[in-house]
């Protein structure tokens, strides 16, 4: 569902009217009037149908598992009576994901601090996805793009916190590209935390003291990883076809780069999670929500990705 006050409804029936000839099928996890009350205001004919479980879905009509709120839903005015709905919608999507019922879980964007002031304990849905699948480690989140894919080591924490919390075992943790995109010897680059990635220690010994180590460790493991390098020239057009993915230091060195180049097609993906989840990469859009020019492409994209993971998983793809 996402927050139903964002822009989240109009993307599920865009994407609806996108995917309806082509696939993937999809189902949405959401209030069945509210999204026939967005539909009539978009001007989109969509006809819509309640179903009790996943294997009901049919392709002549966007099926939808109701989630009800517990409020009105006014766009661009966040309501935390229907926070309990939105993750509702979370929690039922992961355990149908997790029961084999459906090939992936797909999210629009939540407003987590709506989220937070109805007690929600997770700094995002990474982390709560995390909690939810119950794993000992913790979810790595990656951007993908149709130029790049993008790994943080460290996400949602202030930029102090991130450069507090980098070790060398979260680095070496963040590598899960063959498990999940089917790349049989993936290359990774791995960027530096400092400017020039040190300068052979002149501007910092993070590199040596904690990435280095890394990346040593991960060719002990036979992955193909080369670094630490410079932040402002590992993204250049001729650098990046020479790696799968870059591994980068924290949010903003992985995400600038990505939506930058392809803000409109970019993907959030979550690795190391026994089921495959994928997001758009924006937010809820308050500021545009219910005026009819939320553009849907990347929830197109991570439908479509969701489909192409969970294939890569069966083994079929």
């Amino acid at each position: 569902m996402g927050d139903p006050a964002g822009i989240g409804g109009e993307l599920t029936i865009r994407a609806w009217h996108a995917l309806r000839r082509t696939g993937p099928t999809f189902i949405a996890l959401d209030d069945p009037d509210r999204l026939a009350v967005i539909a009539r205001n978009l001007g989109l004919e969509t006809p819509i149908r309640t179903v009790g479980a996943a294997g009901e879905c049919v392709d002549d009509a966007l099926c939808v598992l109701p989630v009800v709120l517990k409020g009105p839903s006014r766009p661009g005015r966040p309501d935390p009576a229907n926070a309990p709905c939105v993750i509702a919608s979370i929690e039922r999507a992961v355990s149908l994901a997790t029961a084999g019922q459906v090939g992936g879980v797909v999210t629009n964007p939540i407003s987590k601090a709506t989220l937070y002031g109805a007690g929600f304990a997770f700094p995002g849905h990474t982390e709560f996805l995390g909690h939810l699948t119950g794993i000992s480690h913790a979810p790595v989140m990656m951007l993908v793009c149709p130029y790049m894919r993008v790994v943080p080591v460290t996400i949602h924490v202030s930029l102090r916190d991130a450069i507090s919390r980098l070790t060398t075992d979260a680095i070496v943790a963040a590598d899960a590209l063959s498990a999940q995109f089917g790349i049989a010897q993936p290359r990774l680059a791995v960027a530096g935390l400092n400017p020039h990635a040190g300068e052979g220690g002149a501007l910092g010994t993070d590199e040596a003291d904690i990435i280095v180590p890394a990346i040593a460790r991960l060719r002990q493991a036979g992955i193909d990883v080369s670094g630490p390098y410079p932040p402002d020239t590992m993204f250049t057009q001729a650098a990046r076809p020479t790696y799968d993915a870059a591994i980068c230091m924290y949010h903003d060195q992985a995400l600038i780069p990505l939506k930058t180049l392809d803000m409109t097609n970019g993907v959030n993906v979550t690795l190391g999670l026994p089921i495959v989840r994928t997001s758009p990469d924006h937010g809820t859009a308050f500021d545009i929500a219910g005026v009819g020019r939320a553009d849907p492409a990347s929830l197109i994209a991570a439908i479509r990705l969701a489909a192409e993971l969970s294939a890569h998983r069966r083994g079929d793809a």
